[in-house]
């Protein structure tokens, strides 16, 4: 637990390199399970705040895998005026590596999400105090925006996120003219439909697990997915893509705001090529969510050198740069234990040439130490 100093001197040089007024009573502390609800209601007023930042995610991540909450909190006068959603995830090396310090773990987006940048400098301070205490590998902040830190980042990912057309027409007459024509194409000729409900989940899961394997990557264990639908309700949707009544393509969205995200998603092999099935999910959901009356449309983050990039790409979105920002205790250099690493290439095609059974098994164990 820390304290920022209060000077009566004027600016003061911030230890991350920025100069900044004095902190005035500002205290950060460990966030506690009982003060959920009203740091959830700062996140929600904040522009910089995420659907990570809120308790629940930390709360699934515990449940799901058992990373323990780390959670600091800015006040003053007693009122929350920041937030650091944060987790301590274990090595892949188990007890011979060191923990590290995430936020957030399994998410796209987090860092801090204060008042103003001394309270998020305060933030990120005793974060840092707390990786060199404890002797972690690394703090990792997953910031959207450039959070004005001075400490190393990645440039490996993007996000893509958009305004949503005013008319569910015109989320299919805005794509670009390869991409529209293959989702006409699905619905006028492959009769694709697009089907909303939770009872989808195993559906989703089933292909999301089997599109995980192809790709060479432990895929997450089917409790995560339940614990999301129970900790977060109707802000978690799940819909189907049908072909005669065949499920081809899935995806969970997670609802923030006046925004949908698009989270996690399977596909059957081989039906892109066949039907376009993932082109007229995302343009349905589109539709869908235009119905619903939300006015942004979140693609979710894809590395550069991706397929995934490219298809979004295709899609009419633009991707921007995330600004992960990383601060090295124990490691020597930042994390690259990613499907984009020629490294891992031969683990890869081992794993994506396993039976389903044995990577489903072993992906229970695994996921927990790649968030």
């Amino acid at each position: 637990m820390s304290s920022a100093a209060t000077t009566e001197d004027g600016p003061v040089e911030s230890p991350l390199g920025s100069v900044e007024p004095p902190a005035v009573d500002l205290e950060v502390r460990p966030s506690l399970p009982a003060d959920d609800a009203e740091r959830d209601a700062f996140v929600e007023t904040r522009p910089e705040g995420t659907f990570f930042h809120l308790a629940g995610w930390g709360r699934v991540v515990e449940r799901a895998f058992r990373h323990r909450r780390r959670d600091l909190l800015a006040l003053r006068d007693g009122r929350i005026v920041g937030v650091l959603p944060m987790m301590q995830s274990p090595s892949l090396l188990g007890p011979l590596g060191r923990p590290k310090l995430i936020s957030m773990p399994f998410a796209v987006y987090g860092g801090p999400c204060g008042e103003d940048h001394a309270v998020c400098l305060a933030l990120v301070e005793e974060a840092k105090r707390l990786a060199e205490v404890e002797s972690m590998g690394r703090l990792e902040l997953r910031c959207r925006e450039d959070p004005g830190l001075d400490l190393p980042g990645s440039d490996l990912y993007a996000t893509f996120a958009a305004p949503l057309p005013a008319t569910p027409e015109e989320a299919l007459s805005g794509m670009p003219k390869k991409s529209r024509a293959e989702a006409r194409k699905a619905r006028e000729r492959h009769g694709l439909r697009l089907s909303e409900g939770i009872w989808y989940l195993d559906d989703l899961y089933r292909l999301f697990q089997l599109n995980k394997r192809n790709l060479g990557s432990p895929a997450l264990p089917h409790a995560m997915f339940h614990c999301l639908w129970r900790e977060f309700g109707d802000r978690v949707r799940v819909h189907l893509v049908h072909r005669d009544r065949m499920p081809v393509s899935a995806v969970m969205s997670f609802l923030w705001r006046d925004t949908v995200m698009a989270y996690y998603a399977g596909t059957v092999p081989g039906a892109d090529r066949e039907c376009s099935a993932s082109n007229f999910m995302y343009m349905a959901l589109r539709e869908w969510s235009i119905r619903e009356g939300f006015k942004q449309f979140d693609f979710g983050r894809s590395r550069k050198d991706s397929g995934a990039f490219r298809f979004k790409e295709h899609q009419g979105f633009v991707g921007r740069d995330l600004n992960y920002r990383y601060y090295l205790v124990g490691n020597a250099q930042l994390p690259s234990f990613t499907p984009s690493n020629p490294k891992t290439r031969i683990l890869r095609e081992i794993w994506s040439r396993l039976p389903l059974t044995a990577t489903q098994r072993m992906s229970r164990t695994l996921a927990r130490y790649l968030p």
